[in-house]
């Protein structure tokens, strides 16, 4: 079903208004919207050029040893020229094990002078296009994928309803508080590697399902990393203490974290459209949840969480929700679901609401810690709109785009000279992107992710590879 049906701004405001979506209002004067997004943005150590930030997106292009590959380095100087002055480095793995799949980032002492390569040819690409790098932050994200290891599931608790959507029976192994432990290690290995690489900052990624998200709701989970909330967030404090201790201040800490995990959805047979799982309450996993109702958020945990994270030293936020391997509606609202998924069970426009409520709540509950905001693609060419209502009601301190980045990584120069974007490259929430990173009938065990609609030359070829391995795989 088509639901972004809208010709003009107004058309918009005005369907948000019907629908009750009271989160998502819109600054409508162009100058407004460029005087919001140009603001700068300062932490505890840092300052940033503008009010805008590419979040971490997979190319899934590394080599088999985590190696960029070269369309990574085509989408880093994409990056580097756009514009934004927050672009977050996308997930790295600390090992080997805990990669999403084959061609997933990971460094390690045998490839991390091509990282530093990677990433002084993207600020080398932003110097020359917008004059200055001193303003400009790139942390790198550090992940342990977790239950979406791949090819081996490694998971922190039993949760049935996260068992069942991943095949694993009750007995399957869990990691031990030992392995835990020495997985914190690693953790700090990755940043030291990223201090020799030059990186300034380095993300402990906590969201989206993956290991130190997943934590966060094993609240069945006994030992030292499950239970109470002091428990669940004990891999976390140690990780940033030992990264303290290894290496002082060398690093600004940020952290992606996902603050609502809902529960997993599944495609209506009749209908196609996505219904929750069967669950019971109260819900006593899951991280973020009402647990009598766990299709809607609760933030008190998630509150106190990052009080202690901006005690322990995390100076830069960036506010997620969902998992896109078990509710991607909730994560990434879109127009059109990814092959064989299901279709949107709400609206789009509620699920960006969603997001706003969520990330304004917190923002405004920590309005010395910056945030990034998510959920702004859906809206379109009016996403910039959106965004600068937030930022100047303070809440949220910077619009961060993910897929439109693929789409659009330069928009920032077409918001500068002509105050608006540009309706033919803007990212539609197609979901190709997606679609890419589940092929995996590749030489290399996974296509590389892109925008084949709006970058025909990066991936025009590599989407026709793909539907053509996948016709052949199938007969």
């Amino acid at each position: 079903m088509k639901h972004f049906v809208y010709k003009t701004l107004d058309e918009l405001r005005q369907a948000a208004e019907e629908l009750g979506t009271t989160n998502v209002r819109f600054e409508t004067d162009p100058e407004r919207v460029k005087a919001a997004l140009m603001r700068k943005v300062r932490g505890r150590s840092f300052t940033l050029g503008n009010s805008m930030a590419i979040h971490p997106m997979e190319g899934c292009d590394g080599t088999h040893d985590g190696t960029p590959g070269e369309l990574t380095w085509r989408r880093y100087g994409r990056f580097g020229r756009g514009g934004p002055k927050l672009i977050w480095f996308e997930a790295t793995a600390v090992c080997k094990e805990g990669r999403a799949n084959p061609r997933q980032l990971w460094i390690h002492d045998s490839n991390v002078d091509e990282f530093a390569r990677v990433l002084e040819m993207a600020r080398q690409e932003h110097q020359k296009t917008w004059g200055s790098t001193g303003d400009l932050l790139e942390p790198l994200q550090l992940t342990h994928s977790g239950r979406y290891s791949a090819p081996r599931r490694i998971i922190a608790y039993h949760n049935p309803l996260l068992d069942s959507s991943t095949n694993l029976p009750p007995d399957y192994p869990i990691l031990s508080d030992d392995q835990l432990e020495r997985l914190e290690d690693d953790y700090v290995d990755a940043a030291r590697l990223a201090v020799r690489a030059g990186f300034r900052a380095v993300d402990i990624k906590t969201t989206h399902g993956y290991l130190l998200n997943e934590l966060l709701g094993a609240t069945t989970r006994e030992g030292r990393y499950g239970g109470s909330l002091e428990n669940r967030t004990r891999m976390i404090k140690n990780i940033i203490g030992k990264i303290r201790a290894a290496l002082g201040n060398k690093l600004i800490l940020c952290m992606r974290l996902g603050c609502f995990d809902g529960i997993p959805y599944e495609k209506d047979a009749q209908t196609g459209l996505g219904v929750p799982v069967e669950y019971r309450t109260p819900y006593r996993a899951g991280w973020g949840v009402d647990a009598e109702n766990p299709l809607e958020p609760d933030l008190t945990e998630v509150k106190q969480a990052i009080g202690w994270f901006r005690e322990w030293g995390v100076e830069l936020m960036n506010i997620s929700l969902g998992c896109p391997y078990n509710n991607p509606h909730i994560g990434r609202p879109f127009e059109k679901p990814d092959d064989g998924s299901y279709e949107q069970p709400e609206h789009p426009m509620f699920g960006v609401d969603r997001h706003f409520r969520v990330a304004g709540e917190l923002q405004r509950a920590f309005p010395d810690l910056p945030m990034v905001g998510t959920g702004y693609s859906w809206l379109q060419i009016y996403g910039v709109n959106a965004a600068a209502a937030n930022v100047e009601d303070g809440r949220i301190s910077l619009y961060g785009i993910g897929r439109n980045a693929l789409a659009y990584p330069d928009y920032v120069h077409d918001l500068l000279e002509k105050g608006h974007l540009e309706e033919g490259r803007v990212c539609k929430t197609l979901t190709y992107c997606t679609f890419l990173m589940r092929q995996k009938n590749h030489p290399l065990g996974q296509f590389p992710s892109g925008c084949p609609p709006f970058d025909k030359a990066g991936y025009g070829q590599i989407v026709k590879e793909a539907y053509h391995s996948r016709r052949v795989a199938k007969k």
